[in-house]
């Protein structure tokens, strides 16, 4: 199995419903793209500002293997979500690793 972790860091044009949409998509992955194991989402209620830096939304993907993750980027509900970022996101961190 492989884990894929997502950190998004929005500017300051985005709005509250923008947020919940964007989360509501994220959340919807599981029924939708194949090789999905386990899916969570949400947005950032750490009190420790410091280590926060911005980023408001996190997600972690379990996929069954190497290989449905590599078909998670292209899949068309992925990339709808992607298109849907255009105008809000700052900054996107990725963490892959497989599970051991």
């Amino acid at each position: 199995m492989f884990e894929h972790m997502v950190f998004f860091k929005f500017n300051e044009t985005i709005t509250s419903e923008k947020e919940q949409e964007l989360l509501d998509k994220l959340l919807s992955f599981k029924g939708k793209i194949p090789g999905i194991v386990e899916l969570s989402a949400g947005f950032n209620v750490t009190e420790e500002e410091e280590r926060k830096q911005g980023y408001g939304l996190g997600l972690r993907v379990t996929f069954e293997n190497k290989e449905a993750l590599n078909l998670y980027g292209p899949h068309p509900v992925h990339q709808d979500f992607v298109k849907s970022l255009d105008g809000v996101i700052e900054n996107v961190v990725v963490v892959d690793y497989p599970i051991v």
